[in-house]
């Protein structure tokens, strides 16, 4: 391997990162405000339809932008797209049967607020984050396209979206389909938050790859993104919990996204914090 290779970090990774955030809450802007403009009227089919294409959006949004500025460092974008298919694959085979059909954890997981943590954590949390790992560690970590830091967290994101791709569309299609404003918010959360979540496991991906860790670091950061992962689904139904007023209740779904994009931006920020800070004690030879 090209050890001076390996160590150079790939910058447009993070501009994606970012663009993804930003351009996906814009697009939920604009959705929003046209549901509410136009009013557009749907047949069950139609409605169905275009639910599983707004799924699909936020994968979309992050292809475009991966696309647009990897031309000076260029990754081998059908080993991404094949890690973001196998996300979803292992969210459609495994994870969800898992969740929905095994534990039936939308029957008991709302309880009480300490159910709501630990099953968000023990059940929900690790089954996702293990499954999203697994997408990469078995199948482009031992490649040589894995050739830098930076690509765990490329291809983890990859990973988590496959997986928030098929959660949203599992959800259109069991609800036969959603209503346009609430349902691309909730697609747009579910897409930040499993990118993000995704992220944390990519970095410690990373670093197993290119350096000596011991034998608890895979553990840690799966079981670090699965408590995240477990809170901020805490959170959100917190945030979006209808407040009661003299002339009804009213939703907060707009609070969801703006947790989700927070958590998103702060985990992103975070993680380019540590990859610089590990490259650069790389190139010193540390």
């Amino acid at each position: 391997m090209n050890e001076s290779k390996a160590i150079h970090e790939r910058k447009h990774i993070w501009r994606d990162e970012f663009l993804l955030i930003i351009g996906l809450c814009v697009f939920v802007g604009i959705v929003y405000a046209l549901d509410n403009a136009l009013h557009p009227v749907f047949t069950p089919a139609t409605l169905l339809l275009t639910g599983v294409f707004l799924a699909l959006v936020p994968a979309f949004i992050w292809m475009i932008f991966f696309y647009m500025q990897d031309s000076a460092e260029p990754e081998p974008k059908g080993f991404v797209i094949g890690v973001f298919v196998l996300g979803g694959l292992l969210a459609a085979a495994v994870g969800i049967p898992v969740v929905e059909n095994l534990f039936r954890v939308s029957h008991w997981v709302y309880n009480d607020t300490l159910t709501t943590i630990l099953g968000g954590i023990l059940v929900v949390g690790f089954t996702q984050e293990f499954l999203k790992y697994a997408a990469v560690r078995y199948s482009i970590y031992h490649s040589d396209e894995f050739d830098e830091p930076t690509d765990g967290v490329v291809y983890a994101t990859a990973a988590g979206l496959g997986y928030a791709t098929v959660l949203n569309i599992q959800f259109v299609v069991s609800n036969g389909g959603v209503d346009l404003g609430t349902g691309i918010l909730r697609m747009a959360v579910v897409a930040l938050a499993q990118a993000a979540f995704s992220g944390i496991t990519g970095y410690f991906l990373g670093r197993a790859k290119f350096e000596s860790e011991q034998v608890w670091w895979m553990p840690l950061g799966i079981s670090l993104a699965a408590i995240f992962n477990g809170l901020f689904n805490w959170l959100l139904g917190i945030v979006n919990q209808p407040t009661i007023t003299l002339s009804g209740s009213t939703s907060n779904t707009w609070m969801g996204l703006v947790l989700a994009a927070v958590v998103a931006l702060v985990t992103t920020g975070v993680i380019l914090m540590l990859v610089r800070r590990n490259i650069k004690s790389l190139q010193a030879g540390k």
